[in-house]
């Protein structure tokens, strides 16, 4: 310990913050100094004494400190014109009992060539990790983990633990949902969790190769298999993914011939290249994924039945996110944050009527078009607060909310109005009737119709 001494310990502080780098500069709750740096005073050419009590404003040119604790508003990394160059401001208020007393400054690059300099450094550092990360994703090919399957729900719990259950193994997986809800996301999950992480993670999607070429997509060719082939042949999906995990994505969307063949595979563990004479084995996991009715298909005798229970040993299925509503708003601030670290937008506050109208919202494209709704709103949003004016009108009307100046409570009881006059005219006005069926007294019923002043039969 250097010392018991207040009077030292506030002398040593002191020495401390006047020798920092970054220039510091403290007001109160009216803008005026309450202490700036050796250094930041030196730059500005005033007086450590003398510059205590003055207004900010008379201190530093272009400065917002005064603004910063009117506002309560933290500002980070923002440009301020100082002295014939840009510099590198943070500005955060001083909060206590709730209220902003002030406000603390720092400039941490006092050019911005100081900053472009740390900039390249970061840069070339991202490069270099993008570049191992890139090799490692060659290889490896699976980008996400459980970790990635945001939700807080019992039926999200419930997939997790049956991922971990089933992973280690290399029986075949069928993942069902509905498209958008996270099928591939789950297919990843299983094989990073499973002995195979070290290999290969192949994935195909089975309704977006044409028809003709699922053959040599799967299975490769032999040289010279047909006119135009690549010398020394091609190897398919499965010879890529030896050793590792197949995803096989929209496996309902497979040709009926392909699927005989993919049957074989799986019963043999052996592949046959377009053009081979011989064939070739190989050790893989499949793993499949549909949004389509497959037992429906069978019965029309557009998928077969013995592949069906080959690749349905094991099976998880995702509910569509409406019938898990406690997963929107935790899927909605996960992809906010990870949208706004890629847009470097920062998000500070989110409006309570943009919560209730998400929570509202069907989402029929799920996790996938929740993801895609809250890009579009960050990219297009002018603040860095969320709320529903702020919303483009593309985006309202996917909500609902095509008119702008209405909140959620008049829609509400709008959509309460409505419903309410619909039944009296059903019910010719049966007061009674009409109360039983929406499940409220006849009093609360009489008291909305004064309300909304509805006009009924009686």
């Amino acid at each position: 310990m250097l010392s018991n001494d207040p009077l030292l310990k506030h002398q040593i502080l002191e020495t401390i913050i006047d020798s920092a780098y970054e220039w510091i500069v403290v007001v109160d709750h009216g803008g005026f100094v309450e202490y700036m740096n050796k250094t930041y005073c030196e730059f500005l050419g005033e007086n450590p004494s003398e510059v205590i009590g003055k207004h900010v404003t008379d201190v530093i040119e272009n400065t917002r400190m005064h603004k910063a604790v009117l506002q309560g508003k933290v500002e980070i990394a923002d440009l301020q014109y100082i002295r014939g160059n840009y510099m590198i401001a943070n500005r955060i208020p001083i909060m206590h009992e709730g209220k902003v007393i002030g406000a603390v400054g720092t400039v941490i690059f006092r050019d911005t060539e100081q900053w472009k300099k740390m900039n390249s450094h970061i840069k070339a550092l991202l490069h270099e990790l993008d570049f191992y990360k890139k090799e490692w994703h060659d290889i490896n090919g699976a980008a996400y983990t459980l970790n990635d399957f945001a939700g807080l729900s019992s039926e999200v719990e419930k997939i997790k633990e049956r991922v971990k259950n089933i992973a280690s193994g290399d029986l075949s997986v069928l993942i069902r949902g509905e498209s958008g809800t996270g099928k591939e996301l789950l297919a990843h999950s299983i094989h990073q969790l499973s002995e195979r992480s070290g290999k290969p993670f192949i994935k195909i999607n089975c309704g977006a190769v044409p028809e003709h070429l699922f053959e040599s997509e799967l299975f490769g060719y032999a040289e010279g298999a047909f006119t135009g082939a690549k010398k020394g042949g091609k190897p398919g999906k499965f010879q890529l993914a030896d050793g590792g995990t197949l995803f096989l994505d929209e496996i309902g969307d497979l040709p009926m011939h392909m699927q005989i063949k993919l049957l074989r595979v799986l019963q043999e563990k052996e592949i046959e290249p377009v053009g081979s004479i011989r064939s070739e084995k190989v050790n893989v996991r499949v793993i499949a994924a549909t949004n389509r009715p497959l037992e429906q298909l069978i019965n029309e005798k557009k998928f077969r039945e013995d592949l069906f229970y080959r690749i349905n040993v094991l099976q998880i299925h995702i509910p569509p996110l409406r019938e898990r509503k406690n997963d929107i708003w935790p899927l909605t601030e996960s992809f906010i944050q990870s949208i706004s670290a890629e847009t470097g937008k920062r998000i500070l506050k989110i409006n309570e009527d943009v919560k209730e109208a998400f929570l509202q919202y069907t989402w029929p494209g799920n996790a996938r078009e929740l993801k895609n709704f809250v890009e579009a709103a960050i990219q297009l949003m002018e603040s860095d607060q969320l709320y529903l004016d702020a919303l483009p009108d593309f985006l309202k009307e996917k909500l609902g909310l095509s008119e702008t100046k209405k909140s959620l409570k008049h829609y509400v009881q709008d959509t309460e109005r409505k419903v309410i006059s619909t039944h009296l005219e059903r019910m010719n006005g049966d007061i009674m009737a009409v109360a039983k069926v929406l499940g409220i007294g006849k009093t609360n019923l009489y008291d909305k119709i004064k309300k909304y002043n509805i006009k009924y039969q009686n």
